[in-house]
Protein backbone atom coordinates (compact mmCIF):
# COMPACT_ATOMS: atom_id res chain seq x y z
CA UNK A 1 0.00 0.00 0.00
CA UNK A 2 1.29 3.37 -0.73
CA UNK A 3 0.59 6.55 1.09
CA UNK A 4 -0.27 10.35 -0.84
CA UNK A 5 0.66 13.65 1.05
CA UNK A 6 0.51 17.02 0.03
CA UNK A 7 1.21 20.46 2.14
CA UNK A 8 -0.74 23.09 2.20
CA UNK A 9 -0.93 26.35 4.91
CA UNK A 10 -4.44 26.68 6.29
CA UNK A 11 -4.84 30.57 7.44
CA UNK A 12 -7.73 31.57 9.42
CA UNK A 13 -8.15 34.66 6.69
CA UNK A 14 -6.88 35.74 3.32
CA UNK A 15 -5.79 38.91 5.43
CA UNK A 16 -2.85 36.42 7.31
CA UNK A 17 -1.56 36.62 3.56
CA UNK A 18 1.31 38.55 2.61
CA UNK A 19 0.48 41.60 1.26
CA UNK A 20 0.98 41.13 -2.06
CA UNK A 21 -1.16 38.28 -2.06
CA UNK A 22 -3.36 39.94 0.04
CA UNK A 23 -4.07 42.11 -3.03
CA UNK A 24 -4.56 39.46 -5.68
CA UNK A 25 -6.69 37.94 -3.59
CA UNK A 26 -8.89 41.73 -3.70
CA UNK A 27 -8.69 41.40 -7.29
CA UNK A 28 -10.10 38.10 -7.52
CA UNK A 29 -13.54 39.32 -5.47
CA UNK A 30 -13.80 42.58 -7.63
CA UNK A 31 -13.21 40.02 -10.64
CA UNK A 32 -15.89 37.59 -9.38
CA UNK A 33 -18.08 40.91 -8.72
CA UNK A 34 -18.40 40.82 -13.12
CA UNK A 35 -19.02 37.59 -13.22
CA UNK A 36 -22.10 36.65 -15.33
CA UNK A 37 -23.94 34.09 -13.26
CA UNK A 38 -27.21 34.09 -13.55
CA UNK A 39 -27.71 30.48 -13.28
CA UNK A 40 -26.10 29.81 -10.36
CA UNK A 41 -26.01 33.00 -8.70
CA UNK A 42 -22.73 31.97 -7.66
CA UNK A 43 -20.17 34.05 -8.42
CA UNK A 44 -16.68 33.02 -8.73
CA UNK A 45 -13.23 35.06 -9.57
CA UNK A 46 -10.18 33.96 -10.13
CA UNK A 47 -6.51 36.31 -10.31
CA UNK A 48 -3.00 35.14 -11.58
CA UNK A 49 0.13 37.01 -10.97
CA UNK A 50 2.56 36.76 -13.87
CA UNK A 51 6.52 36.39 -12.81
CA UNK A 52 7.04 40.49 -14.38
CA UNK A 53 4.22 41.87 -12.07
CA UNK A 54 0.91 41.61 -14.40
CA UNK A 55 -2.41 40.71 -13.11
CA UNK A 56 -4.93 38.94 -15.03
CA UNK A 57 -8.25 38.40 -14.43
CA UNK A 58 -11.01 36.27 -14.47
CA UNK A 59 -14.69 34.84 -13.53
CA UNK A 60 -17.13 32.40 -14.31
CA UNK A 61 -19.43 32.91 -17.37
CA UNK A 62 -22.59 31.26 -17.65
CA UNK A 63 -24.66 29.77 -20.57
CA UNK A 64 -28.46 28.44 -20.71
CA UNK A 65 -26.57 25.83 -23.13
CA UNK A 66 -25.28 24.42 -20.14
CA UNK A 67 -21.98 23.38 -19.97
CA UNK A 68 -20.62 26.05 -22.62
CA UNK A 69 -20.38 28.57 -20.33
CA UNK A 70 -16.63 28.30 -18.21
CA UNK A 71 -14.92 28.47 -14.88
CA UNK A 72 -13.17 31.59 -13.42
CA UNK A 73 -10.04 29.55 -13.32
CA UNK A 74 -9.98 28.72 -17.28
CA UNK A 75 -10.94 32.22 -18.27
CA UNK A 76 -8.10 33.66 -16.46
CA UNK A 77 -5.82 30.63 -17.70
CA UNK A 78 -6.64 30.83 -21.70
CA UNK A 79 -6.63 34.79 -21.69
CA UNK A 80 -3.09 34.78 -19.67
CA UNK A 81 -2.14 31.92 -22.38
CA UNK A 82 -3.58 33.69 -25.36
CA UNK A 83 -1.90 37.44 -24.03
CA UNK A 84 1.29 36.60 -22.62
CA UNK A 85 2.44 33.11 -23.62
CA UNK A 86 6.17 33.45 -23.03
CA UNK A 87 5.26 34.84 -19.03
CA UNK A 88 5.51 32.54 -16.12
CA UNK A 89 2.32 32.21 -13.77
CA UNK A 90 3.60 32.59 -10.11
CA UNK A 91 -0.14 32.82 -8.44
CA UNK A 92 -3.42 31.68 -8.88
CA UNK A 93 -6.11 32.74 -6.28
CA UNK A 94 -10.03 31.95 -6.81
CA UNK A 95 -12.74 33.41 -4.53
CA UNK A 96 -16.24 33.04 -4.46
CA UNK A 97 -20.01 34.17 -3.39
CA UNK A 98 -23.10 32.44 -3.06
CA UNK A 99 -25.64 30.05 -2.13
CA UNK A 100 -23.85 26.95 -3.97
CA UNK A 101 -21.58 26.06 -1.53
CA UNK A 102 -21.25 26.47 2.45
CA UNK A 103 -20.02 29.45 3.41
CA UNK A 104 -17.22 27.79 5.43
CA UNK A 105 -16.46 25.28 2.30
CA UNK A 106 -13.06 26.09 0.64
CA UNK A 107 -14.27 25.96 -2.86
CA UNK A 108 -11.85 23.62 -4.99
CA UNK A 109 -11.44 23.93 -8.71
CA UNK A 110 -13.48 21.53 -10.69
CA UNK A 111 -11.69 18.49 -12.41
CA UNK A 112 -11.73 20.51 -15.95
CA UNK A 113 -10.15 23.62 -14.35
CA UNK A 114 -7.60 20.96 -12.28
CA UNK A 115 -6.60 19.89 -15.04
CA UNK A 116 -6.06 23.06 -17.18
CA UNK A 117 -4.43 24.35 -14.24
CA UNK A 118 -1.77 21.56 -14.09
CA UNK A 119 -1.49 21.73 -17.86
CA UNK A 120 -0.41 25.22 -17.36
CA UNK A 121 2.25 24.25 -14.57
CA UNK A 122 3.71 21.79 -16.70
CA UNK A 123 3.98 24.02 -19.79
CA UNK A 124 6.01 26.60 -17.77
CA UNK A 125 7.91 24.36 -16.00
CA UNK A 126 8.02 25.52 -12.63
CA UNK A 127 4.75 25.50 -9.99
CA UNK A 128 1.88 28.26 -9.88
CA UNK A 129 1.29 28.78 -6.42
CA UNK A 130 -2.50 28.79 -5.47
CA UNK A 131 -4.57 30.36 -3.11
CA UNK A 132 -7.99 29.07 -2.63
CA UNK A 133 -10.46 31.03 -0.04
CA UNK A 134 -13.90 30.44 1.11
CA UNK A 135 -16.72 32.81 1.87
CA UNK A 136 -15.70 33.14 5.45
CA UNK A 137 -12.27 34.02 4.65
CA UNK A 138 -10.40 30.81 5.82
CA UNK A 139 -7.62 30.23 3.08
CA UNK A 140 -5.68 27.50 1.73
CA UNK A 141 -2.37 28.07 -0.01
CA UNK A 142 -0.61 25.49 -1.84
CA UNK A 143 3.04 25.44 -3.76
CA UNK A 144 1.85 23.89 -6.96
CA UNK A 145 -1.40 23.10 -8.67
CA UNK A 146 0.26 19.04 -8.74
CA UNK A 147 -1.00 18.95 -5.19
CA UNK A 148 -5.00 19.52 -6.05
CA UNK A 149 -4.19 16.89 -9.27
CA UNK A 150 -1.96 14.19 -8.33
CA UNK A 151 -2.97 11.58 -10.76
CA UNK A 152 -3.29 13.89 -13.29
CA UNK A 153 -3.96 12.81 -17.58
CA UNK A 154 -1.21 13.18 -19.30
CA UNK A 155 0.40 12.65 -22.58
CA UNK A 156 4.02 12.07 -20.77
CA UNK A 157 5.84 8.76 -21.00
CA UNK A 158 7.65 9.70 -17.96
Amino acid sequence: MEELRIQYQSLDSWKQLPDEEKKLVEKAYGASEKAYAPYSNFNVGACLLLEDGTTVLGNNQENAAFPSGTCAERTALFYAGANFPDKKIKTLVVVAKGDFVDIDRILSPCGGCRQVMLESEKRQETPIKVILVSQNERTIALNSVSDLLPFAFSNSKK
